[in-house]
């Protein structure tokens, strides 16, 4: 089977899909633009993007030029790489503005990374594919923070706030993650994901937070909440709270942080939006 390179805890891979009215081209073409991280900024060739994707070097040339025609991409004669252009941040700017959530959550959040200190980050995230994207952030002062914000991608599997999301949604859409799990991890990855999600989902019923201690990366650790809005037309997502080991020790996740976070997702169901 082939995997897709990985970049930022970060695993994608190409989705078959037999229904006659799923469109291939427009999927390859998104997946090009999926490619694209906020840490690529002197852009990508087509070699990279093709390693990125699993698309064949063709396939790439010819999507490329399509979105470059667009508008969607611009192209660097000098380097030969492409970066994104102004009209996919339109887009991301339309999805944002119709999620009213992160506008209610974003000072309750700010709120609570103030009182955390020491430069943690409280975030919303919902799932892109087998990533969380960060839709909204606040960050405390601090000489050291985690360098993320909205629009950043973490892995779904491995990050706090994926497992807490995963801990959250419902049965037939745990059942789909964890078929991909299946299919990009090998099986001892596999046993040791599952046993993090099973962690996660009693933690969650337990006492409504997810605590991860250094397994995500090991100098960091985070508690997340997943959320689930009254309102029909919101998706599923997920808060978390983290930063590094020496400001965020697992006492004070799980004694105060953690209770914190609860008490903010409720607020932001009680507000409303």
């Amino acid at each position: 089977m082939r995997k897709r390179a990985t970049d930022n805890n970060v695993d994608t891979a190409e989705r078959p899909d037999s229904d006659r009215q799923f469109v291939t081209a427009l999927h390859r073409g998104l997946e090009i633009l999926r490619a694209f991280r906020p840490t690529d900024k002197a852009g990508l060739g087509n070699s990279e993007l093709a390693e990125r994707t699993g698309l064949p070097n063709s396939t790439v040339s010819r999507l490329t030029f399509t979105l470059l025609k667009s508008g969607y991409l611009v192209y660097d004669e000098g380097t030969g790489r492409y970066r994104m252009g102004v009209p996919v941040l339109s887009l991301g700017y339309a999805c944002l503005a119709g999620m009213q959530v992160r506008n209610t959550a974003q000072v309750y959040m700010q709120e609570l990374a103030d009182k955390a200190g020491d430069g943690v980050l409280v975030a919303l995230g919902g799932r892109d594919d087998m990533a969380m994207t960060y839709i909204a952030a606040a960050r405390s002062q601090g000489v050291i923070s985690l360098q993320l914000s909205v629009g950043s991608r973490i892995s779904l599997a491995r990050s706090a706030i994926g497992q807490a999301y995963i801990a959250g949604t419902t049965e037939s859409e745990r059942a789909d993650i964890i078929d991909r799990i299946q299919m990009r991890y090998e099986p001892d990855r596999v046993s040791e994901i599952m046993d993090k999600l099973d962690a996660a989902r009693e933690q969650v019923a337990a006492r409504g937070f997810y605590c991860m201690i250094g397994d995500w990366q090991r100098d960091v650790n985070a508690v997340a909440v997943p959320y689930r809005s009254q309102q029909p037309d919101t998706p599923m997502l997920a808060f978390n709270l983290g930063g590094y080991s020496f400001a965020l020790p697992k006492e004070r996740l799980e004694d105060d942080l953690g209770p914190r976070l609860v008490e903010l997702v409720n607020m932001v169901n009680r507000v409303g939006y």
